[in-house]
């Protein structure tokens, strides 16, 4: 009799996921978007951060509370190789890229062979990181490349040899910044990005390609880490197939297997909703490396419609004085309201409770028109009814955040793939006005000008179009929507592949 009754089957825990961004804010706040989504999802999770950033992260945001509803998330932490008092900012990042190649790398190893993580059913690994593939593979283990970057500047990086080959780098023009328009060389179209040969420029190109040797070791590391990315099982990008779509299809011709499930931030928000629950609703969604002061939302609600230019130039620019007197003045004479975000070190020498000598006209304009925090709640502030305009560094958080919030953007690119995002905002899409290599105070008036008032009209209909489709794109049925539920089902299937994998 008692064979007749029906046998309870143990069903196999949920596949873990690995994952382990470059540790930057940028690269930690989209990997972290990542991260809620595979939950969401049912998956288990595990979230390698850097101990200096989960560190910090812990102390500004309620990261913890926000990932203690999801069953099988656990964060774990690896050294970055630099000591606390390390700047991890400007030029100095790529201390942070040398020593995570060299430090972290075996470490990296060890931690997975011992089985820290326990059971990892596959791994998904920043992208810059191309020594995660060796690993993987040599454990068995099933990797898949995230690249927290824009696809146009993936493929930008990727066609670095090319780029070598027909001479068209190392850019030598050594003056990255100057006043008046740029000489007829950096302005010559590049023919070596297949795709991009009608508009990008030399000056559109990273900015690790004006350097002055092909041998430059930032070239290099770029170039070397990018060509990795087709050894993996399967290539993701925050991006959406409506924005990016002509150069998505470049990229497959060497990463077949893409996945683009972006605006990231955006989709996190559609899948919550669906799962919504008083515990996941009541946490914020921050991922800041630095302490937001919400008092800049106070101030936004005090001020007219769409009156008010944003502006951050990210948690990595470091502008010099000058660079930071042209904008304060270009700004403060645009008679434009602004809410500005200035990182204590962001300017060199810049040091709490110090006075930095500023004129009495800038800090008078700021007093009358504008608003300036530490940190800022960025997604929220660029959903705001008072904000108009944005001028940032374009990063690729800071440009898709934008291009959801339906926000046109005056560009002014700091380095690496910010370059490219900026030509692809002002020539391609059509959301907002490039000022690379200048930093001049009229300029930045004009610009804000045009942004604001004059071209107008022209940059509400563009942006209003691209808001559209990208809020398409993560809504059920939309491309990424979809492409996100193929990468779940993907990963289940691999985790079958055998014990470990």
């Amino acid at each position: 009799m008692s064979n007749m009754e029906p046998q309870l089957l143990s069903l196999p825990p949920p596949p873990r996921v690995l994952i382990f961004p470059f540790p930057c804010q940028g690269h930690v706040n989209s990997m972290l978007n990542l991260a809620q989504l595979l939950c969401l999802s049912g998956l288990h999770v595990t979230f390698l951060n850097s101990d200096h950033n989960h560190d910090r992260l812990v102390r500004h945001t309620d990261i913890q509370a926000r990932f203690a509803c999801y069953p099988g998330f656990q964060f774990n932490t690896i050294t970055d190789g630099l000591p606390v008092e390390h700047p991890r900012e400007g030029e100095s990042i790529l201390e942070l890229c040398f020593s995570v190649n060299s430090i972290t790398r075996p470490l990296f190893r060890e931690m997975l062979v011992s089985g820290q993580f326990g059971l990892v059913n596959c791994i998904i690994a920043d992208g810059i990181m191309g020594y995660t593939i060796d690993i993987a593979n040599e454990l068995g283990i099933p990797i898949f490349h995230f690249r927290t970057i824009s696809a146009c500047s993936f493929w930008a990086f990727f066609s670095i040899p090319q780029l070598i080959e027909a001479g068209e780098i190392p850019i030598k023009e050594r003056c990255v910044f100057v006043t008046t328009e740029g000489n007829e060389d950096m302005d010559a179209l590049v023919k070596s990005v297949p795709g991009m040969e009608t508009f990008l420029r030399s000056r559109d190109l990273p900015s690790f390609c004006r350097c002055s040797d092909v041998s430059n070791p930032v070239l290099q590391l770029v170039k070397n880490e990018t060509q990795q990315s087709p050894r993996a099982r399967a290539l993701i990008l925050n991006t959406f197939e409506d924005l990016e779509g002509p150069i998505l299809s470049q990229i497959r011709t060497q990463c077949p297997t893409t996945y683009t499930i972006g605006p990231l931030h955006a989709h996190r928000k559609t899948r919550l909703a669906k799962h919504a629950t008083n515990t996941l609703q009541s946490s914020s969604n921050s991922s800041s490396l630095w302490e937001v002061d919400r008092s800049c939302m106070t101030w936004l609600d005090q001020q007219p419609l769409l009156s008010v230019v944003y502006i951050s130039f990210g948690s990595l620019a470091v502008l010099t004085r000058d660079q930071l007197i042209e904008f304060w003045y270009g700004v403060v004479n645009s008679k434009k309201n602004f809410l500005w975000v200035r990182r204590l070190d962001s300017t060199p020498g810049n040091k709490e409770g110090e006075s930095e000598d500023i004129p009495v006209e800038l800090v008078e304009g700021t007093k009358e028109r504008g608003y300036m925090v530490g940190w800022a709640p960025q997604e929220e502030v660029l959903a705001h009814k008072a904000v108009g305009g944005f001028l940032t560094h374009s990063g690729w958080n800071s440009t898709l955040e934008s291009i959801v919030a339906g926000v046109p953007m005056v560009c002014w690119p700091y380095f690496a793939d910010q370059q490219v995002n900026s030509r692809f905002v002002s020539e391609v899409w059509k959301l907002g006005v490039d000022m690379k290599d200048l930093c001049d105070r009229t300029i930045v008036e004009q610009m804000l000008n045009d942004l604001m008032v004059e071209r107008r009209e022209e940059f509400v209909k563009s942006t209003a179009e691209m808001v559209g489709l990208s809020r398409r794109s993560v809504s059920e049925g939309g491309s990424s929507y979809c492409n996100f539920d193929r990468l779940i089902e993907d990963i289940k299937l691999m985790s079958m592949e055998s014990p470990q994998c």
